[in-house]
């Protein structure tokens, strides 16, 4: 387990994690825009690798695709709610149950956008250690992109893709008897290769060639890679590492029950923003 300090990093070459972490450095030196604080940037690069060995250990783990009506979790960390989300339990400690996701990972099954934020979790809480990680992430709840704040996941529009970063390969002719194949959200694993939670790890083009075998029949439009990225707000986590948490100022998330698996997080931005138009519409 990794812990984010002040302490300088030392690079080494002990096993292929290092490797990754090694390009990602590599990656963010030749970009302008980087973070010109030096520890914010190191703790960046701890948690990109972090998102893709968590993103590795799930695809190594017994964790099932599910669409959100046959969703399902250990009920011994979580509530299954009636939408498909999970719920986390009163008394259960946030990190226990993230990690159950993985130790007992047959009692899982859920869709891709629900995988991306658990590996999100999980990569931050082998970064920063479980007391912080409690401290920050109080009240979990599952539910396709629908995240803690503070973990401070958005998307914007990029031809960069960094290790650890999540893409997301659209299927504009998805078969309607299976919507769940719209498309797939999948974590840069930075060797070439995507994890996308219900193909497995593959490289661009059988991502695009499995998605296409999921097309409405007669369809001639391929899948494709988009240049939608989504990922965690490094810069917010790096400053929350170093101090308690004041949950007094914690903003409330809304919780939208979409119905719709294996969205892009662009998408579900779109139908939460539309939700909250008309709430306020005809309040």
């Amino acid at each position: 387990m990794n812990h984010f300090s002040e302490i300088p990093i030392q690079q080494s070459d002990t096993g292929p994690s290092d490797n990754i972490e090694r390009k990602i450095i590599q990656q963010l030196n030749e970009d302008p825009t980087v973070n010109a604080y030096r520890s914010v940037y190191e703790f960046e690069s701890m948690l990109r690798n972090n998102i893709t060995l968590s993103a590795r250990a799930m695809f190594q783990s017994g964790v099932r695709f599910a669409v959100f009506e046959r969703s399902r979790c250990n009920p011994m960390y979580w509530h299954l709610t009636r939408s498909g989300g999970f719920l986390l339990r009163q008394g259960v400690k946030p990190s226990d149950a993230i990690k159950d996701v993985y130790f007992n990972s047959s009692y899982y099954a859920f869709e891709c956008a629900t995988a991306m934020v658990i590996i999100n979790y999980h990569a931050i809480l082998n970064l920063i250690g479980e007391y912080l990680f409690n401290q920050i992430f109080q009240n979990i709840y599952l539910y396709g992109w629908h995240a803690d704040s503070d973990l401070g996941i958005h998307a914007q529009y990029s031809n960069r893709f960094y290790p650890g970063d999540i893409v997301y390969f659209i299927n504009p002719d998805f078969n309607p008897i299976t919507p769940e194949w719209r498309g797939e959200n999948a974590v840069v694993l930075g060797d070439g290769t995507y994890f996308g939670h219900g193909l497995g790890i593959l490289t661009a083009e059988q991502m695009i060639y499995a998605l296409n075998k999921m097309r409405m029949p007669g369809s001639y439009r391929s899948a494709y890679l988009t240049n939608s990225v989504t990922r965690p707000n490094f810069n917010h986590l790096a400053e929350l590492s170093n101090w308690q948490r004041d949950n007094s100022n914690k903003k409330y998330n809304i919780v939208f029950h979409h119905n719709e698996n294996s969205i892009s997080f662009d998408r579900y931005k779109y139908l939460l923003n539309k939700c909250i138009v008309n709430y306020m519409t005809f309040r």
